[in-house]
């Protein structure tokens, strides 16, 4: 297994969409286990692939407390969201030390192939439901801050940009 590397905001790359996997076979089962991994060591609940800057739709998660009970997702649909919305506190990988509210469907059906390309169907609620709507964001090119402000998010990538290049000196 390999730690892969995390895009951090605003690299452009955060904003391709992913593309269909058409069979999950080695190469994809590689990628989900690198990206479990990574996801654990950075302390994440959620990875997409397309913050590891490969561009394929496989999402994994954890909102586990034990740390114990990876989710893997590929090609996730999502197939119904409740009316019903709430407010979370959200974080990501790719936007290190930033947190912000924002809104979500209270709960959500995804359907998806798990690692071993058998199809499967997830209710989620509650932490899982934030972490799949916000990873399949990141399927489509979208980053969590593009829910705030624009006025949070040029501050956001103002002192990442300059964390990015003090970090280069």
């Amino acid at each position: 297994m390999a730690l892969l590397t995390i895009l951090t905001y605003p690299d452009p790359r955060l904003h391709t969409v992913a593309q269909p996997v058409a069979k999950v076979d080695d190469e994809v089962q590689q990628l989900v286990r690198d990206m479990l991994e990574t996801m654990y060591e950075a302390k994440g609940v959620g990875l997409a692939a397309t913050q590891v800057d490969v561009h394929r739709r496989v999402l994994v998660a954890d909102v586990s407390e034990t740390r114990d009970r990876p989710l893997v997702f590929i090609n996730p649909t999502l197939v119904w969201a409740s009316d019903e919305r709430q407010v979370a506190e959200e974080g990501c990988l790719s936007v290190p030390g930033y947190y912000d509210g924002v809104e979500r469907a209270l709960q959500v059906r995804v359907q998806a192939w798990d690692e071993h390309g058998q199809s499967r169907e997830v209710h989620a609620e509650g932490l899982l439901a934030v972490c799949l709507q916000h990873e399949m964001d990141h399927l489509a090119g979208k980053v969590f801050v593009e829910y705030l402000s624009r006025l949070k998010r040029n501050r956001i990538k103002t002192k990442l940009q300059k964390q990015a290049r003090e970090a280069r000196v």
